[in-house]
C-alpha cells in the first residue's frame, strides 16, 4: 500500500559520527549507537516564488557565526538524543495517561521516501506530538507494507531475490524515517514479509474459513495480462490494472473468495456512524462502491432448464413490459442453455464469447457501441402471463451482476431498447408518463383486448420509433390490477403479486462483490490450505503455522499464469495432515490487501509470538484515533480494514465494529499543476530538498502550505523562507533572556495577550486540522517578541521569555529538531515533546478596549477606543462628540441611532 500518489525517488545513504554530541551539555554528550544519516548528493537549485507570509525582517540574515541557525549541526545534534531517551516509547504498562493511537498509512518500502511521505509523515506527527503536549500518551507506530507485486517485479528485473531487495529498502526507509524525525515508537515495528507477521494472516484466513467466509470456487475473473495475476474488482481501475495499467481481461479460474457481500448492509449502515469524522469525499465513494439497489427477485423457468432462473429488477413495476431475456455471454448459465442448442448456435455462441473475452468492462457497458448479442433459441416464461420470451446472450449484462441475466424491459430502458431495436425484437410501453403522477386518476377506457386507450391529443408513447426509452414517472398501463397505479405503489403491489404467487420477493442487490483474495505470485503470504488427492481442503493446523515461503534461488519467479510456487516441488508436496496421504499446498498467494486490513492491531503486540494480537492491548489502545494517508486508499484499503474488523468483532476477537474513528487525507505533492515524474522531468526529489533546507524546513513548508486535503504545488512552496523564519524563532532563544521560571505578569501585557491567545486558539486549531493556521500564528507571535526584544522593554523582560517558551512548544509539533534546541537554550532537559502544553490565562483574553465604528447613513465617518464593556448610551454619547460625526451631520436631524457596544454606531439623518 502506497501512502501517496506521488512517485519515488532514488536512494541516497550516508551517515555520520558521535562528534554532532560535541556541543551539548556534558549531562546529554554519552557516546550513543546511530542509525540515521544524513544527506550528501549534490545541492539543487530551488526555482520557486516564495508567495507565503514572512516575517517582517526575515531577508535581514546575521553574519554567520557560531551563533548563526545552522540547522544540520542541530539534527546531528538531537538524533542521538532522542535514541537514547526514547521519548516517544509506549511500553509503560503503569502509565495511566489518557490514551491516543495516531496511524499512517505504512508505506511500501520501494526505493528512498518521496514528497509524498514528507507530506503525509508531517501531518501525522503534528497530531500525535500535539496530543503528547496535551496530555496524552499516544501510541505512533511505523511499519512496512512489504509484501506484494512491486517487490518481485523489482527483483525479476534485477535478477535479486524479493526478500533482500525489500529488507534493504526498509532499512534506507528507516534510516530516512528517522532522520525525518517522526515521532514513532521505534519498539514497535513491523513488516507484512517477516514470518512472524503473515503467521498470523493465515491464522486470520483460517478464522474466515472455520466461519464459512472463504471459499473457493470457478469464476470468470479479472486477468492482467502483464503481471499474469488476478484483481479483485477494486484493482481494475477504469477497465485497467490499478497497478500496470494494462487493460485487463476476463479469465475462467478457480479462485479464493472472502465473503464480502455477506457484510455489505453493515459496512454501508455503518458508514452513517463516521459522518462528520471521515472526509465527505470517501464516505461517498465507499457508498458509491457498495451499490445497494432495492427492488425484487423475480423467477423466469426456461424451457428444458432444470430450475428457475432469479433475475433481479430495481423495477418489479415494469414486469408486464418484459417482451426477452438476456443473459452474460459468459456466465454459467449461458453456458448450461447452449449447451443443449444445435451446432449452428454453439458455433455462433462460442464465436462470440471469444470476442467478449477480449473486451474490458467498459467497453462492454459503453452506450456508444452497437448493440450486439446471440440468439440462444431458448425460451423464457413469464412468471405473471405465461408468454413466452426469447432468450439472448448479450455482452452488455456482466456475469457478476445479479445472477448474470436481466429482464429486459425495452420501452423503460435505454439499454434494451437499444437492442431490442437493433434484433427488432417486441417493446410494450407499460408506464404512461404522460400521466399525472400526483392526485386522483381518471378512469382509462380500454380496447376490446384491456389495453389503455389513451387521448389523441398526447405525445406518442413509441421508444421504438423515438428510439428513446420512457424513464421517467408517470402510471401503469397494459399490466392488468396494476394499470392506474404510480410507480411507488405499482412496485409494492407486485412484490405482493410474486410472493403470492411463489415466483419472486422483494430484494436487495449489490455492486459490491466478494473479495477475490488469490494470487498467482510468489511473493505473498502462502494461502495455508492443502489439497487431498481426492479433492478435500484441509487447513493447516495452527501449530504448523507459519507456511513460510521456500527460497526463491531455483524458482522461475517470472509472470506465466500459475503460481511459481506450484514448480516448488519440495515445498507444494507434503502429507495430508488428516493422514499423512499425499497431497499438495495451495500454490497461491494472498492479496497483499489483507495484510494492511488488520495491521494496526499487529502494532498492540508486534512481538507477540501466541497471538496476532494481545486482548489487553485492544481494549487499551483500539480502535484508531486518527489514521493518515492517501484518498486513493478509500476504496480498496480502508473497505476491506472495516470489512475484517466486523468479522472479528462477530468472532469476538475486538470490541468495536469500525477500525478508524477519524481520517485525514492529504492531497498529492505535485509541480507546476502536475503530477510528478521523472519522465515529465517535473520531480523534486526529498533527498536533494532536505539537504539543502533541512527537515524542520521541509516539516514546516508542508504545514504552512494549505489545508492538509488539498494538493501542494511545490512551486508555490518556499523551504527558503520557512529556513529563514526558524532561524528568526531560533535567534529569540539566544537572546539574554529572564531566568526561567521568573514571573511574566509584570511584562508587556500587549505581547502576554499574544502568547496566551496562541495557547488558547491553537488547540482548537489543530484539532480542527487547520496546520497552517497555528505556523501564520507562530509566525506572528515571534514578530510580535521580535518587536519586543528591538523597540520594547528588551530581552530580560520576563514576557519576552513566557513567549519564546511558547513558541518553542508551538515550533514542536512541526520543527522538532529547532524546538529541542530552543528549549535546551532556555536552560529546560530534553525532550520538549514531553513539556505539555501551557495552559492560556484567560484574564488575558479579555479585550479591555476595542474600536468602535461609528457611521452616518451607512458610510464610516469616524473610530473611536472605547472599553470592552461599554454601554450602549455611553457609546452613544462618545460617538455624538467625534469631530468626523459633527461635521456629517451638521443642523440635520437625526432620525434614529442603531447602538451595537462596543463595536458600531450608525446615525440615520434624512
Amino acid at each position: 500500500m502506497r501512502v501517496t500518489r506521488a512517485p519515488g525517488t532514488s536512494t541516497v545513504a550516508g551517515g555520520f559520527s558521535n562528534s554532532g554530541t560535541d556541543d551539548l551539555p556534558p549531562r546529554l554528550a554519552a557516546p550513543l549507537a546511530l542509525d540515521c544519516v544524513t544527506r550528501c548528493p549534490a545541492r539543487v537549485a530551488v526555482d520557486s516564488e516564495d508567495v507565503r507570509p514572512q516575517p517582517a525582517d526575515a531577508t535581514q540574515e546575521p553574519s554567520v557565526t557560531d551563533e548563526t541557525y545552522d540547522f544540520a549541526r542541530i539534527q546531528q545534534r538531537w538524533l542521538p538524543v532522542w535514541d537514547r531517551l526514547r521519548p516517544f516509547a509506549t511500553d509503560d504498562e503503569t502509565d495511566a495517561r489518557p490514551r491516543k493511537y495516531v496511524l499512517d498509512m505504512f508505506p511500501y518500502p520501494s526505493g528512498d521516501l518521496h514528497m509524498g511521505h514528507a507530506e503525509s509523515y508531517a501531518y501525522g506527527d503534528v497530531l500525535a506530538r500535539y496530543w503528547r503536549q496535551q496530555g496524552f500518551n499516544v501510541l505512533h507506530p511505523i511499519g512496512w507494507d512489504s509484501f506484494g507485486l512491486p517487490a518481485e517485479n523489482a527483483a525479476i528485473k534485477r535478477g535479486v531475490d524479493p526478500k533482500a531487495w525489500t529488507e534493504s529498502n526498509i532499512e534506507q526507509h528507516k534510516r530516512s524515517m528517522r532522520q525525518y524525525a517522526t515521532a514513532f515508537d521505534w519498539d514497535r515495528i513491523l513488516h507484512t514479509s517477516d514470518p512472524a507477521y503473515y503467521k498470523w494472516n493465515q491464522w486470520l484466513f483460517l478464522e474466515l474459513y472455520k466461519a464459512g467466509l472463504a471459499y473457493r470456487k470457478p469464476s470468470n475473473v479479472n486477468w492482467c495480462p502483464k503481471d499474469q495475476t488476478v484483481l479483485a474488482n477494486e484493482q481494475v481501475i477504469d477497465g485497467r490494472c490499478e497497478r500496470c495499467d494494462t487493460p485487463v481481461v476476463k479469465k475462467k479460474l478457480t479462485q479464493w473468495y472472502f465473503k464480502i457481500t455477506d457484510y455489505a448492509d453493515r459496512l454501508l449502515d455503518d458508514l452513517n456512524q463516521l459522518e462528520g469524522r471521515w472526509p465527505e469525499k470517501v464516505l461517498r465513494m465507499q457508498r458509491n462502491w457498495i451499490g445497494r439497489s432495492e427492488g425484487a427477485e423475480v423467477e423466469f423457468e426456461i424451457e428444458g432448464h432444470h430450475s428457475r432462473v432469479p433475475v433481479f429488477t430495481t423495477r418489479p413495476d415494469t414486469l408486464y413490459g418484459a417482451t426477452f431475456m438476456v443473459v452474460a455471454p459468459d456466465s454459467d448459465l449461458a453456458a448450461e442453455l447452449v449447451a443443449g442448442a444445435p451446432a449452428e448456435v454453439r458455433m455462433r455462441f462460442q464465436a462470440y464469447l471469444d470476442d467478449v473475452g477480449r473486451m474490458t468492462e467498459i467497453d462492454r457497458q459503453s452506450t456508444e457501441r452497437v448493440k450486439t448479442g446471440v440468439d440462444l433459441q431458448r425460451f423464457a416464461i413469464h412468471p405473471l402471463t405465461g408468454e413466452r420470451l426469447p432468450v439472448w446472450a448479450a455482452d452488455y449484462v456482466l456475469a457478476d451482476y445479479g445472477h448474470g441475466a436481466v429482464m429486459a424491459v425495452p420501452a423503460h430502458d435505454q439499454r434494451d431498447l437499444d437492442f431490442a431495436r437493433v434484433f427488432d425484437l417486441p417493446v410494450k410501453v407499460v408506464v404512461d408518463t404522460n400521466a399525472p403522477v400526483t392526485g386522483v386518476m381518471p378512469a382509462i377506457p380500454l380496447d376490446e383486448h384491456g389495453n389503455a386507450v389513451l387521448p389523441d391529443d398526447l405525445p406518442a408513447l413509441d421508444p421504438k420509433t423515438t428510439g428513446e426509452a420512457l424513464t421517467g414517472d408517470g402510471r401503469m398501463i397494459n399490466s392488468g390490477e396494476l394499470d392506474g397505479m404510480s410507480k411507488q405503489h405499482a412496485i409494492g403491489r407486485m412484490v405482493q403479486l410474486l410472493e403470492a404467487k411463489g415466483v419472486g420477493r422483494a430484494a436487495k442487490s449489490f455492486r459490491l462483490r466478494d473479495w477475490l483474495v488469490s494470487r498467482q505470485r510468489y511473493w505473498g503470504t502462502p494461502i495455508p490450505i492443502v489439497h487431498t488427492a481426492d479433492g478435500q481442503e484441509v487447513p493447516v493446523p495452527l501449530e504448523q503455522l507459519p507456511v513460510t515461503l521456500p527460497d526463491s534461488a531455483g524458482l522461475d519467479l517470472s509472470p506465466k499464469g500459475t503460481s511459481p510456487l506450484g514448480a516448488a516441488d519440495d515445498w507444494v508436496n507434503v502429507p495430508s495432515p488428516i493422514d499423512g496421504s499425499p497431497a499438495r499446498r495451495d500454490p497461491d498467494t494472498m492479496d497483499t490487501f489483507v495484510d494492511s486490513s488488520w495491521y494496526y492491531l499487529r502494532f498492540l503486540s508486534p512481538n507477540d509470538d501466541t497471538q496476532a494480537f494481545d486482548p489487553r492491548q485492544v481494549e487499551r489502545w483500539a480502535p484508531v484515533d486518527r489514521y493518515v494517508g492517501g484518498v486513493e486508499h478509500a476504496i480498496l484499503h480502508l473497505l476491506y480494514a472495516r470489512f475484517i474488523t466486523k468479522v472479528l468483532f462477530d468472532l469476538g476477537h475486538v470490541p468495536f465494529t469500525e477500525p478508524f474513528e477519524s481520517l485525514l487525507n492529504q492531497g498529492m505533492v505535485i509541480l507546476d499543476g502536475a503530477k510528478m515524474s521523472k519522465s515529465k522531468g517535473n520531480l523534486v526529489t526529498l533527498s536533494e530538498e532536505l539537504e539543502q533546507f533541512g527537515v524542520d524546513a521541509i516539516r514546516l513548508s508542508m504545514s504552512f502550505a494549505g489545508p492538509p486535503e488539498d494538493d501542494i504545488d511545490w512551486k508555490d512552496v518556499s523551504p527558503t523562507g520557512a529556513q529563514k523564519f526558524l532561524a528568526r524563532a531560533w535567534r529569540l532563544s539566544k537572546e539574554p533572556l529572564a531566568r526561567a521560571g521568573t514571573d511574566p505578569k509584570p511584562g508587556d501585557r500587549a505581547l502576554r495577550r499574544e502568547t496566551h491567545r496562541f495557547l488558547a486558539d491553537a488547540p482548537g486549531l489543530i484539532e480542527s486540522l487547520k496546520f497552517n493556521v497555528v505556523v501564520a500564528r507562530l509566525m506572528e507571535l515571534t514578530n510580535a517578541t521580535r518587536k519586543a526584544v528591538d523597540s520594547g522593554p528588551g530581552a530580560a523582560d520576563p514576557a519576552v521569555r513566557e513567549a519564546v517558551e511558547t513558541i518553542a512548544l508551538g515550533l514542536s509539533l512541526f520543527a522538532p529538531y529547532t524546538a529541542e534546541d530552543m528549549w535546551a537554550n532556555l536552560g529546560f532537559e530534553p525532550s520538549i515533546a514531553n513539556a505539555g502544553w501551557r495552559k492560556a490565562d484567560r484574564s488575558l483574553l479579555v479585550e479591555q478596549s476595542v474600536t468602535a465604528v461609528v457611521q452616518v447613513n451607512g458610510k464610516v465617518r469616524d473610530r473611536v477606543d472605547v472599553p470592552a464593556d461599554i454601554a450602549d448610551a455611553d457609546l452613544e454619547r462618545t460617538a455624538r462628540e467625534l469631530p468626523g460625526v459633527v461635521r456629517s451631520i451638521g443642523d440635520a436631524e437625526v432620525r434614529h441611532v442603531v447602538v451595537r457596544a462596543p463595536r458600531l454606531v450608525n446615525f440615520v439623518i434624512g
